[in-house]
């Protein structure tokens, strides 16, 4: 997985607080004037080993809708008392005070960045990959994890049922937990649809062959949204889908993507 992609309301002050109370990096930042668009990418490392989060900035688009589809982000920390103690000097939004996750030993808090879109901080010991999870929930959990695997080719990394609280979730993703960003999927017992309002975009994801993806993709029941083939004045090669709860994801050519990082 190489990015996940959401707008937001105002692009420096959201720089600021994922700098400052997240400890990422501002990775590069690009302005389209013609498509009146301004995009920044930030994370815990370069962008071709690391999961980063790319930002959308529309111009004169000042908030948007986050919906009840999208959950969280997740950020592995060491010490989640601490980070949430710097969140809250900082002015932050801390919507979950630390403490063992429900029903589990993990610690755990839930904070909000300034356009309302919610990181789960989870304590952990050193790791690669800080920026380590992306919770969307679903109205069908066997058949997601289906999809993802068939047609993704990512593996199910666990499951975890919980009927006190009346929800399941699995992680999916393309290498353990510990060491890979994951999609953590969600399913509440007896929802069937929600609203994704039009703040969360994508996850984007490399291959070698964007024409073959989106043939395995087709084959397996996702809906193909842009054909394959090179992007107009970039020429790095994508195609993308939706899958059945319409979550939309981006594939990106290997090699281009390497290239375009170049540049």
């Amino acid at each position: 997985m190489l990015h996940v992609v959401y707008r937001v309301g105002d692009l420096d002050k959201t720089i600021k607080f994922y700098t400052e109370c997240l400890g990422m990096k501002l990775l590069r930042k690009r302005d389209i004037p013609e498509e009146r668009y301004t995009n920044a990418f930030l994370g815990y490392g370069p962008e071709d080993s690391h999961f980063v989060v790319e930002l959308t900035y529309n111009y004169g688009v000042e908030s948007y809708d986050i919906g009840t589809a999208f959950g969280h982000f997740g950020i592995a920390v060491e010490d989640v008392a601490k980070t949430v103690d710097l969140i809250k000097a900082k002015g932050g939004m801390v919507t979950r005070e630390p403490g063992p996750v429900k029903g589990g030993k993990s610690v755990i808090a839930f904070i909000e960045d300034p356009d309302g879109y919610k990181f789960e901080l989870i304590e952990r010991g050193p790791t690669p990959e800080p920026l380590c999870q992306v919770m969307l929930r679903v109205g069908d959990l066997d058949r997601a994890i289906n999809f993802y695997e068939k047609a993704f080719g990512m593996e199910l990394l666990r499951k975890r049922d919980n009927p006190q609280y009346k929800y399941t979730i699995a992680m999916m993703g393309y290498g353990p937990e510990d060491k890979n960003a994951v999609l953590e999927l969600t399913y509440n017992y007896g929802v069937k649809e929600y609203d994704k309002g039009n703040a969360y975009a994508q996850i984007a994801i490399s291959t070698d062959d964007v024409y073959k993806t989106a043939e395995v993709i087709r084959q397996n029941g996702g809906q193909i949204t842009r054909e394959p083939g090179p992007l107009p004045g970039i020429n790095t090669k994508i195609t993308a889908c939706t899958d059945p709860d319409g979550w939309k994801t981006v594939f990106v050519d290997n090699v281009d993507f390497l290239k375009e990082l170049e540049e």
